[in-house]
This record gives C-alpha cells, structure tokens and sequence, in this order.
C-alpha cells in the first residue's frame, strides 16, 4: 500500500505489532454479601473469610495467557492493595509475550483471590476473556467481565467460566451501545451524549445494587485501526530463528511457543526483571560524589564565587517548585556553592535537598556549620522545611525559629498546616529507635508544639482556634496520632492553668465544648428524624427553648467559630432547619453587645476540606491586599469541631437561582435594594454596588481556579444585597468534579449579565481585575503549594491519594512568562461552554422537586 495514501489505512496486521501484550485491571464491581448467620453455625472456619469483615477485604486479581488448553506465560497477580471504598486496583499488567506471537485461540484466565484463613486464599470467582473476536480482529478498549462465583478461571478451549453470558443484561446492551460510539460508528452530540452518560451512570448504580453477579472490568489499548489476526510469513518466520537454522528447518519445527522463541529471548525490551535495590542509591555515583565534593570541603569553598552564567544556572535552580526532584549534578552545583548561597534566603530548601543524609560528615557540617550561618529565610520555605520530608530535628527547628518571628494574626494564618506538621515530628519521633545510634541525624523535638501552645496561651483568640484543631485531631480513628495529639493539648491545658486568668480559661474551653455536644448530639437528632421539615423546625426551637440545654441564655461565652464575638444565648423563633439532605440548623446567637450573629452548624457533614479552602481562601485575600489590590472576598469562618460535624458563619444573602426565579436578573435584585436613578452606566444601581460585585466576581472567578473548585451550579453562587458575590460548598476541589467537561474557570452567564453584558466596561475592569489577581498570586506559588503539601495526611478526600502538587502548578502556569500567563488565563476565561449552563437548569429542576 502506499505510504503517502495513509487515508487508505483501515486496519492493522497483528505480524506487525511488535509490542508487547498490555492490559489494566480497573475494578471489580457488584455487592458481596457475607456468609449467613446459619452458614457460620454450619461451618465455623468460613468466619475467617475476608467478606466476613468490616471493612473490604484485601483481594487480588491473578492472570494467565492461555491457548489450546496449555499456557503461555506464568500467571501474574496484582499488587497488595489497601481498598477505602471500592476495590479498584488501576494496575496495569504486561505480559512477556508479543501481539505477533499470539495464536487465534489466545486467552486470558482472570480469577479474582480472597482470603480463606491462615495463610489460604479461596476464589471469589473466575472469568475467561478471548483475546480475538468473531471477526477475527483483536478486542480492544473497556471490557466487563462476568465471575463465575466460587470458581477458578477455567483457561481450556471449552470454557465453563466465559467472560460473557449467553442472556445479555440492560448494562450489557448499553456497554455494547457504548463500545460502538467510541468506534464512531454512532452519531455525537455532545450535549445530549452528557445527559445519556449520566443516565447510564444511574442505571448502573441501580443495576449493580439489584444484582448479585459480580463483574470484572478490564481496559486494552485503544490502537488507532482495528487489528486484523494474521500469521507472519515465511520469511519472518525464518528471521525469528538462528541464523544458521535453514528455512526447511524452521518448517518442520514445531510451532515455536512464543515464550522460549528465539526472537522473543533476543528482544530484552519484553523482559521484567525485579532489582531489589531499585531504591537504593547506585554505589559508583555515591562513590563518585564523596570523591567530588571531598575536594570541595577545603578553606578554599567559603570564599568561591560563581561566574555569570553559573550564577544563572543557580538562580534557575532557586526557582524551582517545592516538588521539582534535583539532579545529581544539579545537587553537586548547589553543593559546591553553599557557602555562597547562605546568604540567600532561597537557596536553604535546594541545599537541604542537596545534602546526602546517609553521609555522617557532610550532614555534620550542613546542619552544625552552615545551617546556624544562613540568613533569615521566608515563610513559604519554614513550611516546606516542616513538611514530611525534613527528618532532622535541627533543620526542623531551624524553620520554627523563623516562624516565631511572625506576629499572631500571620500564624493564625498557617495554624491549620502547623497543627498538622506536629504529625511528620510525631513519625520522626517513633522511628527513632529504629534507626542506628551512629547516624548524624538528630530525632529530637523540633520546638513546634512549643510554638504553638506558648502563642496559644498568650493569646486567647489564637488558642480558642488552636484548641478546636487539636480537638478534632484528638477525636480522630487514628488512635496512634491522636494519643500524640492529647499529649499535646494536655501540655497547653497545665500551661493555661498556670497562666493569668488560667482557670476562667479552662472553663471557657469546657463550656464551649459542652455547647458543641449538647448542638450535635440535638442536630443529628433532628437530622435522623423522619419529621417533616415544619415539624423539625418546631422542635428545634422547643430545644433551644428548653432551659435544661442552656442554649437560650448562658454566660458571656466565646463563640468557637470566632472568638471575637462574646455570645449569651441563641434566639430560638430566628432559628431554623435548611431543607436541605442533611437538614443543617440555622441558629441566630445573640451577642453580648446587643447584636446577633447568624451560624449554620451542620452534622454528618465533614467541614475539614471547606475549613481549608475557606483558610486559602483567606490567605490569597491578604496576598491580594498587600498589593492594594481588595476584591471584596468573603472569606466566611468556617470551623470544624469533629470527623463529621462543624459550624460556618452565615452571611445574609441570595442564591444566583433565587435571584433569577424571584427577580428575573442580578441587576434587578440589586436595583430593588440599592437604586440610584441618576448614576450612568450602571443601570440604575449605585455605582459602588457594581463595583463590589465587579470585584467581587473577579477575585472568585481567579481563586476557584487556582484551587479547582468543582461542582458549581446556581445554588452555590451565592449574592448580598451589596454586591458581594460569593461561592459556598466546596466538596470537590483540586480538579475534581462531578459534571462532565467543565469549565476551567468558572463565569456563569447570570455573573456577566449582573455586569452588563460582554462588551460593557465593567466586564473589561473584571477582566483586567482577574489579570491583576492572577499575577499577584503567580508570585505566592510556593507558599500556597506548602500549605497543601502540609495537609497530605489530614484525611482531606480530595488531597488523600492524589498528587495535588500537578494540579496546582498546572493552574499557576509558572513555564510562562507574566504576559503569556496572563493571555492563558483570558483564553480559559472565554471557554464558559453552554452545557454548563444546561447543566445548571436541570440543577434547579432537581433542587425544586427536592424541596
């Protein structure tokens, strides 16, 4: 076939796909039931069986590449796997033989293992996948697999275990729907296809708790045309073997088993080859390294200096993110230099990274000579020097002594990630006794609690909050962490005793708990309750009400979620019940000063990931209005004080669909409560309304981008008669969303019309506000990456498992220059597609029927 005429292609050879035969295990689908009450009396030994736990027992998956009932490889198995909530496993398997070496009859035995007992493992069930379909051409793409129960995959031509039933199910029929339109041969349209995908999702959802089958699902590569099986020619077939075997040989030999094939030996590429010093360092570069830089530790390298262009190739070092790993010359240069460099207060966390831990001498003078010597160095790098990866205590309490050099209202600030960082001393702490007494690397306490709890004490405002975080911490499954943590809390509660007013403050703290469990204990109540919303209202107030609470009125108390406001009761005919799924309380608390302050306490809801955007959200505020750049944030307070329960500040406002359904648009509801007749330009509204909304709506507009805020429909848009706009509900982040294709930033059509349209002036300043905002925190990269990293082990889902660094240093762009950045931003900036404003309507539709 020619070439150049490559339209003509529309299929492949399978002789001439040379690699290796590649397949993922994605996930095993379906309900396993345990064993009855009955079956245990029966046959006790089957308690021992993992569908017996609690939690989902440690399954894994084994497979074998058979033909014509013998085997062609060795059966391989998926790696150990800790599962949370679905056994997924995502492990892709690839087998030691090549797609041109498979015969017609080619298949897969999947058996999927659980634990029998001691040391014994019983089949959940088995499947036997054809690796060719009738056509014959190769399978590719997503596959479900039906289990037979109880059995091992039976691999022999005539199968008892096939991979698909003879009666196809309504997921059947859909998934070969499916397969046809990811061939093209259906015709696309993107937005009804969202729609069906999503309707399928439900049906699935539906169909899988119906049904007792257990399905495997397995991906094969998507190759660009179909693959045709064929069998190599002759003169192939000669190449495969030696060349001094003759072409009549290669005839009569029987067919050469592809696993002990000449050519297959010959190719190393398919071979796998486990080296259990993988992760150790490669002795000849450790070797040379101490050879190099033991002629770099002579009087001579206090005094070296970089010429230009080395001066250049260091200042590029310097800016690398937080998660950039450093060559082994790049550490050799910053080595060679650190004597210059301890004048730079960016060049302290690349040194650190440069320093071979293992060695004893140069750990001796990086930490006891250079470390005492460096210059004061910034915030953003004393978080990263207490994240997980400082070991020595020395470096760690390097980072707190330039951290107690921030006054309150900044620690305040990164509170949230320091209470958390008491988790990696913790760890350091319980290995030391495993590690050898001759290393260099100090395990000492780091000074950090100690930080912490004397700033707590001397300021009531900064110790209520650290009191909550450490609370929550203490409350938590992990009984290991939480034993630390209650050491902690009870070093600051003896220290708040023997300070001034030491006893009035421990009384707070106890009253203020005693609130929080009697709200909880009475919202968990009213939330489980099959009452209808009126009736749960009335015996919320009847609670509040009720003297023995001693909610209606109560000593002057700090409120838990700000300090700052002294409370003396809540007012029970304000408060109400949301109708919403979780039916949170709305309490009105009335303050000491005569005025009352609105809060929304919420149980079976976890707020630690909405008490950490909130906190960033903050943080990028102050960014912003350090550069006199203010957008009119509403960084409402958010606190959570357990796993499952917490407090948000309410701010009186509107939803974007409340406003539309009551007011037809944005401009008429601001119109309603700020008219100004006489302004020009912005339609009959006070021109500092406009204003703040303008502001407003571009400082959201750039922070849920930087922080991938997800799931954003009308309902969570939220509007104050000012013109504050602002975001609520913050349960996927960093990139993760429940609608299909969305936008990267997020611009609904209501926001642009509150503006006036596209082509007014004020959408060109919200424009030019988000630009402004962009770069400001472009140069905050760093800080706002160490703040996450801080929070690896928080139980935070959406930073759980996942590499949150990616996701942010993609939003921030920093391989762009400030004008490139910034061009980026406006193309995301006009993607603001239809379908999201589709999927908003159907939102509103679904929340009035809710209701």
């Amino acid at each position: 076939m020619d070439k150049d005429n490559r339209d003509d292609f529309t299929f492949a050879k399978l002789s001439d796909l040379k690699l290796p035969v590649t397949f993922r295990i994605s996930q095993l689908e379906g309900i396993r039931k345990p064993r009855s009450f009955t079956e245990l009396l029966e046959k006790p030994e089957l308690r021992f069986h993992g569908v017996q736990s609690s939690t989902l027992s440690d399954l894994y998956v084994t497979c074998q590449l058979v033909a014509d009932n013998k085997p062609l490889t060795i059966p391989f198995r998926t790696s150990f796997k800790a599962f949370k909530n679905a056994y997924t496993w995502n492990e892709w398997i690839t087998l030691p033989i090549r797609y041109c070496d498979l015969p017609l009859s080619a298949q897969i035995a999947f058996t999927v293992w659980d634990i029998g007992g001691p040391r014994a493992a019983i089949p959940v069930g088995g499947s036997t996948f054809r690796m060719f379909g009738k056509k014959p051409t190769l399978r590719r793409g997503k596959h479900r697999l039906f289990l037979w129960p109880g059995v091992e995959a039976d691999g022999s031509v005539e199968t008892t275990t096939p991979s698909k039933l003879a009666a196809q199910d309504e997921m059947g029929r859909l998934e070969k729907l499916v397969k046809k339109y990811e061939r093209g041969d259906l015709p696309k349209s993107d937005w009804l296809d969202k729609m069906a995908f999503r309707k399928m999702e439900e049906i699935h959802a539906a169909a899988t708790e119906k049904s007792d089958n257990l399905f495997l699902y397995i991906d094969l590569p998507r190759f660009d045309f179909p693959v045709v099986y064929s069998e190599p020619a002759s003169g192939d077939a000669a190449a495969t073997t030696s060349s001094a075997t003759s072409t009549l040989a290669t005839v009569v030999q029987p067919p050469a088993t592809p696993s002990i094939s000449a050519s297959f030996i010959s190719d190393t590429g398919l071979w796998s080859v486990v080296d259990p010093d993988i992760a150790h360092e490669n002795p000849v570069e450790d070797k040379h390294r101490r050879l190099v830089r033991s002629h770099r530790s002579s009087p001579y390298d206090r005094e070296l200096k970089p010429n230009a262009n080395i001066r250049d190739e260091l200042g590029l070092i310097l800016s690398y993110s937080p998660s950039q790993v450093l060559t082994s010359e790049e550490k050799d240069l910053i080595w060679k230099f650190r004597f210059y460099l301890a004048r730079d207060k960016k060049g302290l966390t690349k040194f650190l990274k440069s320093v071979a831990w293992r060695d004893s001498a140069e750990v001796k003078q990086a930490v006891e000579e250079l470390l005492p010597q460096w210059t004061e160095i910034d915030t953003d790098d004393a978080l990263e020097l207490l994240g997980p990866g400082t070991v020595d205590s020395r470096v760690r309490a390097f980072a707190v002594k330039q951290l107690s050099r921030a006054d309150d209202d900044e620690l305040l600030l990164y509170l949230l990630q320091l209470v958390q960082a008491l988790k990696f001393e913790s760890v350091v702490t319980e290995q030391r006794s495993s590690r050898s007494t001759t290393t260099a690397i100090s395990y000492e306490d780091s000074g950090l609690s100690d930080l912490l709890i004397s700033r707590g004490v001397a300021n009531p405002i900064l110790g209520n909050r650290l009191y909550w975080y450490l609370m929550v911490e203490v409350s938590l499954d992990d009984r290991i962490m939480a034993k630390m943590y209650g050491r902690v809390v009870y070093r600051y509660m003896k220290q708040i005793s023997e300070a001034e007013n030491g006893t009035e403050r421990r009384e707070t703290m106890r009253r203020q708990g005693l609130m929080i469990e009697t709200l909880a204990k009475r919202a968990k109540e009213l939330r489980t309750s099959k009452d209808p919303r009126p009736k749960k209202i009335e015996k919320l107030r009847s609670i509040i009400s009720d003297s023995k609470n001693n909610l209606a009125s109560m000593e002057p108390l700090p409120l838990p979620l700000n300090a700052n406001i002294q409370v003396t009761g809540i007012i029970a005919e304000k408060s109400t019940v949301f109708k919403s799924n979780m039916y949170p309380l709305l309490l009105y608390f009335q303050c000491a000063d005569g005025g009352e302050y609105p809060v929304i306490f919420k149980d079976g809801d976890d707020m630690r990931q909405d008490q950490l955007v909130i906190q960033l959200f903050t943080l990028m505020d102050q960014l912003l209005r350090k550069e006199n750049l203010d957008l009119k944030l509403t960084p409402f307070d958010v606190l959570a004080t357990g796993q499952s329960q917490g407090m948000v500040q309410f701010v009186p406002s509107k939803t974007i669909a409340a406003i539309v359904s009551e007011h037809g648009s944005l401009l008429n509801y601001l119109r309603a409560h700020h008219p100004d007749e006489g302004s020009i330009g912005t339609s009959g509204v006070e021109p500092s309304v406009i204003d703040t909304f303008v502001r407003s709506c571009a400082g959201y507009c750039v922070v849920t981008y930087l922080l991938g805020v997800g799931d954003r429909h009308l309902d969570n848009l939220l509007l104050t008669t000012d013109g504050h706009f602002f975001h609520v509900d913050f349960g996927y982040i960093f990139g993760r969303d429940p609608k299909p294709f969305p936008p990267q930033v997020k611009v609904c059509k209501e926001m642009v019309d509150g503006m006036g349209g596209a082509q007014s002036p004020h959408y060109a300043r919200f424009k030019n506000f988000c630009f402004t905002a962009f770069t400001i925190l472009r140069k905050s990269t760093n800080l706002i990456l160490n703040l996450v990293t801080l929070m690896v082990d928080a139980n935070i889902p959406d930073i759980k498992h996942r590499d949150v660094h990616e996701q942010l240093q993609e939003k921030f762009r920093l391989d762009l220059t400030e004008e490139d950045a910034i061009k980026h931003f406006e193309v995301l900036l006009n993607e603001t597609s239809y379908i999201t404003v589709v999927f908003d309507r159907f939102h509103d539709l679904a929340q009035y029927w809710r209701s």
